[in-house]
């Protein structure tokens, strides 16, 4: 099975159907009001059972985000769990136009075979912050886990950036300075998209409209880049997986300079592309970033019953 590096860095068909906009009930909890129509039905695919006993499922967990939180990093972990069947691309089922068009049977399509006890999970970032996809989720399959793994929201703004800004040098194109997004009219730019990537409250809101707390886990990805195999235990705990995944599956290369995964004396690590430096960005500009975050944050907190360690 594919062992990882955990980076420095880390840190179906009538689309238009949906079901009634649940309620928040006064404990919090999500509850809907029964919909008129399913928009997603059994018989809208077919599972095609290989003589070995594998077939291609729907996922049972996806892992919705958050953009370079350490999502890569969180799934090739927890591919190590012999339960696990991991998609290995990015499907974009539920955030896409044309891909949601094709319906739940291009969406199984997508999935690996696995056998009917494992888990299978697939991995989209862009789900976490895009508004329709609570909704279209929900309608797949209401009793869903899903994971969450985010980071401090300073940092994550500058991984964004680093990853567009390294995309584009490796095509040879020019990209402006980090500053040039961050400030506009000497004031800090809070249009800029990755800084409202970072609005965890925000986006949170739209996913408890669907789903009570507990059916999101959310992993702390600083925690993940300094001490993976605890975070990783409460995932195992949070899909009631039988504990596979030890700290021997762990080591610290101390030439990339963070953790990298073991499994059956095999060592790898993520791609060379996880675990960029940063750009270096002013102190007072970063300041303003810390202090823009700071109310958002607090938000974040009182939500979902918990702290970060975050600026």
């Amino acid at each position: 099975m594919a062992v990882v590096l955990l980076g420095a860095a880390l840190l179906i068909v009538q689309p238009q159907a949906v079901p009634s906009r649940p309620t928040v009930s006064s404990k919090g909890e999500a509850t809907v009001e029964p919909a008129q129509k399913e928009p997603f039905k059994k018989s809208d695919f077919k599972e095609t059972i290989r003589p070995n006993g594998t077939f291609q499922q729907l996922p049972q967990t996806v892992i919705i985000g958050v953009r370079k939180g350490g999502t890569r990093a969180l799934l090739e972990m927890l591919s190590l769990h012999p339960d696990i069947a991991a998609a290995e691309s990015e499907v974009h089922f539920f955030d896409w136009e044309e891909h949601f068009g094709h319906g739940l049977q291009w969406y199984a399509d997508q999935m690996p075979f696995s056998y009917p006890h494992q888990i299978t999970v697939e991995k989209t970032p862009a789900y976490f912050t895009s508004p329709k996809v609570p909704e279209r989720v929900y309608s797949m399959n209401k009793l869903i886990r899903l994971l969450l793994i985010l980071r401090d929201p300073t940092e994550r703004v500058l991984s964004d950036y680093t990853q567009v800004f390294f995309n584009h040098m490796q095509k040879r194109k020019p990209y402006p300075s980090i500053e040039e997004f961050l400030v506009k009219d000497g004031e800090l730019n809070v249009d800029y998209k990755a800084i409202n990537r970072s609005l965890y409250y925000i986006h949170m809101q739209n996913w408890l409209k669907y789903f009570p707390l507990d059916h999101i886990h959310i992993v702390d990805g600083d925690k993940l880049i300094k001490d993976p195999f605890p975070e990783i235990v409460k995932v195992e705990r949070f899909l009631k997986l039988t504990p596979q995944i030890n700290a021997s599956n762990f080591y610290f290369n101390k030439t990339k300079g963070f953790y990298c995964l073991r499994d059956s004396g095999r060592d790898r690590c993520l791609h060379e592309s996880k675990g960029r430096a940063h750009p270096k960005v002013d102190p007072v500009l970063l300041e303003k970033l810390h202090g823009y975050f700071h109310e958002p944050n607090r938000k974040f907190f009182e939500l979902v019953g918990r702290t970060f360690d975050w600026h």
